[in-house]
């Protein structure tokens, strides 16, 4: 009985959501991608214009550690963004440092 009404209470709280995470950073990574900057990352990158990021890391363009450079330095029209990820409530919640904050929006782009 227990195992029924948990698995329902999980079902109920996924469909609430509307999203399925594999584990913490996966979910953390969603949120810095949908928040960071007051707005989200797609906000630029969602454009056609700009930087694909989904299909620069998941094709291996954008190596993990060009992806954190870029972050930190900022590239062309793109501000520094690591200020910015460490606002984001979820990342500070879960306590964070910078390395593991890029490496969940990575890990999220990647599995997305």
């Amino acid at each position: 009985m227990k195992k029924s009404i948990l698995a329902l209470a999980t079902v109920a709280l996924i469909g609430l959501s509307g999203s399925v995470f594999a584990d913490e950073q996966t979910e953390i990574g969603a949120k810095i991608y949908e928040r960071a900057f007051g707005r989200g990352c797609g906000t630029c990158h969602d454009i056609a214009s700009n930087p694909q990021l989904f299909d620069l890391v998941k094709s291996g363009k954008l190596p993990l550690g060009s992806f954190e450079q870029t972050l930190k330095d900022g590239k062309g029209g793109m501000p520094k963004a690591i200020a910015a990820i460490m606002e984001v409530g979820p990342v500070k919640k879960a306590g964070y440092g910078e390395d593991q904050a890029v490496q969940a929006l990575y890990a999220y782009i990647k599995n997305k």
